[in-house]
């Protein structure tokens, strides 16, 4: 399933044109492939890092899932890096910890034109919607913030306004 991100009306990107999202379930994980479109030389792109859990990485260019569960909600950081996140929350931005479930970046692609990564995330138990996001940082400092949806106000990926797409049953095997 192909899905387009749309940035937040108070902080579009002077360089990004477009952010598609192809996603697929297989099993027990996600399969997420994020594509930017625009001049990507000036976006900021991290370095790379070890392909392991690190916080804070949503203050920088990061491509992001969020996920309602019986229990609350699930966030997922994946960066262009190859190091991820992943969150447990018991409500809206409450009882934030790390999370069980864990997250792969496997591929990163570039060309003047676009840029995409891929990921892998589990499913967490009794997760039926997913939001989508990104945020985007220029060489210049701009930020602009991504999504499938966004409630009224300052960009919020954590509101339950953002958990947009039901997620596809799972592939055949």
């Amino acid at each position: 399933m192909l899905v387009t991100l749309t940035p937040h009306p108070d902080m579009p990107s002077a360089h990004v044109d477009r952010i598609e999202v192809d996603i697929e379930r297989r099993e027990d994980f996600i399969w997420l492939r994020y594509t930017v479109f625009g001049h990507v030389g000036r976006v900021r792109w991290p370095g790379a890092a070890e392909p392991d859990r690190a916080d804070g990485l949503w203050r920088h260019t990061c491509f992001e899932a969020f996920a309602p569960t019986d229990d609350g909600y699930r966030e997922f950081n994946l960066s262009p890096s190859g190091a991820w996140a992943s969150y447990t929350f018991e409500g809206y931005r409450s009882g934030m910890a790390p999370a069980d479930e864990r997250a792969q970046v496997l591929n990163l692609e570039a060309t003047e034109a676009w840029v995409t990564l891929e990921a892998l995330i589990e499913v967490p138990p009794g997760a039926l919607r997913i939001g989508l996001a990104a945020v985007i940082e220029d060489i210049d400092g701009g930020i602009s913030y991504w999504a499938l949806a966004h409630a009224p106000g300052k960009p919020d990926f954590h509101h339950p306004d953002s958990f947009a797409l039901t997620l596809p049953p799972p592939e055949p095997a």
